[in-house]
């Protein structure tokens, strides 16, 4: 038995790449056999996700039983399904709460639900997760996460749907109090019906999360540093959540004799064991025996359902995984930059690099090495990576501690890390707070104005759509290669899922604020705001910009980084499409941990420049290490 095996929902997230998918359908495929009389079901709620690939199965919005263990189902949730679901079943019930609440009439709220803004779908993944569990649809429950930064996300939109049914109840309250001061009483409704259906499934899923002898969030990890790192920070999170936290596995440990892919021309098996020790006794502090678990690394990819049921019986406990002896630290040997190289995108007058792949291929250390390469080939001109990921790891990549304002790591090179919060700020400082009065109308009676307009509006626009953090972003970027601060800009950015989403936003911010304006043509003599749609003008013109730039090739370049595994490819090769759909221009492939022999499909990939990167050597400062890989990127200056 495993800790985990005591509970009924175990949710299954961490850093990206390091095999949360792969623990995720092994776990599903154990409880399948462990427990013949129960209903296991395997979900995903990753944007981009790879069960298919690992389960070498279609894996679809249906729940399917797996051909050999019938009592095992699998399921990607489809959001936009569930989105389409959710409209049709209570979209005419929210147009009447909202009317309620507003100057607007119901016909003219209608378009909004038609909008697609990205995120508002991982709202709906969240409450069907917390639907299949109320209905007790399967008795056991493995979900397969997005990478810990989004898991987070997902698990705040609860506190937006608080929020959210709160002002939806202040619009109801106001109702109540006009029909009890005209009409002398008030006649229970559809509105009264879904406020409460909806809060009662709300706290229901909240204290079903939060049960320690139900439910436990288990930590995917591998012994490398950013992945401690990010993997400290998201148990202080679940900690604060209140998320039952059911134990780290550590995977890809190094065991007996079996050294890691690579190790024999770059990455010295003494330096790889060196970190190893060091790293496993952080982990032990963050999460001791039993919990803290150990899956060695594997000789082949883990895919396909023999070798998934393999994985597990591997799993023990830190104090009785069979470790090697640690040699002594070896110097690294020399590497050399392999042709092609990336070019000189300065020369070629780039000024928006975005570095995008599935978690951890090395997204990161790219962007990190990309931005320095580029800051000492060109020292009079201006360079600066930015993160916008939520699980923010570029401070870790350089070995220092980045916020949201800039940090100078060279002359002319400096790194941030964007923090939603202090976007979101801003931004409803500027715009939302006046747009929430504006939004709540004028009923005549200033009593009621008070009491429940504006107070339930502000909750609304206090709580912005997940994903608007990302456009603002975007936005901010844009602004600072308009106004000359910098020459060029690298983000790295979130894995693939929540990439596409990213790139998705100017499209969505666009048609919202399109709403809003047709919404104010109809009703302006009622709420001016003249300032306030100037204003939105000048947003909607900066977004349209953005959106421009970001499909013009002269201007953005995206590149992609990938590794030779097959999930790994076969995500590549999706995000490969989308891309190409968003009319959005892929002309390089980084092949990061490049083994000579071991290429990747060059068909797979046509028109594009595949860059081969060898595994770096580990044990070294972090600093030396993007330095190192700038080196091999380039080529070597004349």
């Amino acid at each position: 038995m495993y800790p985990f095996d005591s509970v009924h929902l175990l949710m299954v997230s961490g850093k990206g790449g390091v095999g949360k998918t792969t623990l995720s359908c092994a776990i599903a495929r154990r409880w399948g056999h462990e427990f013949p009389q129960e209903r296991v079901l395997l979900i995903s709620t990753d944007p981009a996700h790879s069960l298919g690939d690992v389960l070498l199965t279609e894996v679809t919005d249906e729940a399917r039983s797996l051909a050999d263990l019938p009592n095992v189902q699998t399921r990607a949730l489809d959001a936009a399904a569930l989105l389409t679901e959710f409209k049709a079943r209570y979209g005419s019930v929210l147009e009447l709460l909202v009317e309620r609440g507003s100057f607007v009439e119901g016909a003219d709220l209608s378009p909004v639900w038609d909008l697609g803004f990205p995120g508002l779908d991982e709202l709906m993944s969240l409450l069907e997760i917390q639907r299949i569990l109320e209905d007790g649809e399967s008795d056991r429950i493995v979900v397969d996460m997005a990478p810990s930064g989004h898991t987070l996300n997902l698990f705040g939109l609860m506190d937006f749907l608080d929020q959210f049914l709160a002002a939806l109840s202040l619009f109801q309250e106001k109702h109540r109090v006009m029909q009890q001061t005209f009409a002398g009483t008030h006649a229970a409704d559809a509105a009264d019906e879904f406020l409460a259906e909806m809060q009662t499934r709300l706290a229901h899923g909240r204290a079903l999360l939060q049960d320690a002898t139900r439910t436990a969030c288990l930590a995917v990890a591998i012994p490398e540093p950013m992945s401690y790192q990010e993997t400290r920070r998201f148990l202080e999170s679940l900690d604060t959540l209140h998320i039952p936290i059911g134990g780290i596995v550590v995977n890809r440990v190094l065991s007996d004799s079996q050294p890691s892919e690579g190790d024999s021309r770059s990455d010295p098996y003494g330096n790889r064991l060196c970190e190893q020790a060091d790293l496993l006794e952080k982990f032990a502090a963050l999460c001791p025996d039993p919990l803290l678990l150990i899956l060695p690394q594997q000789p082949t990819e883990p895919v396909g359902l023999e070798a998934l049921d393999r994985l597990l019986p591997q799993l023990l406990p830190h104090t009785l995984a069979p470790l090697p002896p640690i040699p002594p630290p070896v110097a690294p040997s020399t590497l050399h930059p392999i042709p092609p190289s990336l070019p000189d995108f300065l020369d070629l007058h780039r000024r928006l690099l975005i570095i995008g792949g599935k978690g951890g291929v090395g997204k990161t250390t790219l962007s990190g090495a990309i931005a320095q390469g580029m800051a000492r080939r060109h020292p009079q001109q201006r360079v600066r990576v930015i993160s916008i990921d939520p699980a923010h790891s570029l401070g870790d990549a350089f070995g220092t501690v980045l916020g949201h304002d800039p940090t100078p790591l060279l002359p002319n090179l400096s790194a941030q890390e964007i923090d939603a919060d202090t976007l979101l700020h801003q931004f409803r400082e500027d715009y939302l707070w006046e747009l929430a009065e504006m939004m709540s109308g004028d009923t005549g009676d200033d009593a009621l104005q008070i009491a429940y307009g504006p107070q339930a509006w502000r909750q609304i626009v206090s709580q912005a759509l997940p994903g608007i953090d990302e456009m603002l972003a975007l936005i901010a970027v844009i602004d600072l290669l308009e106004d000359g601060s910098q020459d060029l800009v690298i983000l790295d950015t979130a894995p693939t899922g929540h990439l596409l989403r990213f790139l998705e936003m100017p499209t969505a911010l666009n048609d919202w604020l399109g709403w809003i304006f047709k919404l104010w043509l109809k009703y302006q003599d009622v709420v001016g705001r003249v300032d306030l749609m100037s204003r939105l003008r000048t947003l909607r013109q900066r977004v349209v910009k953005a959106q421009k730039l970001l499909k013009d090739p002269s201007f953005t370049e995206f590149i992609g980084v990938a590794q030779n595994q097959s999930a790994i490819l076969a995500e590549a090769a999706r995000l490969t499409d989308s891309l190409r759909a968003l009319g959005i221009q892929q002309t390089y492939l980084v092949h990061n941990r490049y083994v000579p022999g071991q290429e990747i499909p060059a068909a797979q990939f046509p028109g594009q420049t595949i860059v081969r990167l060898a595994s770096l050597p580990r044990g070294i400062p972090p600093q030396e290490l993007i330095q190192l890989a700038a080196t091999l990127l380039f080529e070597p200056l004349p």
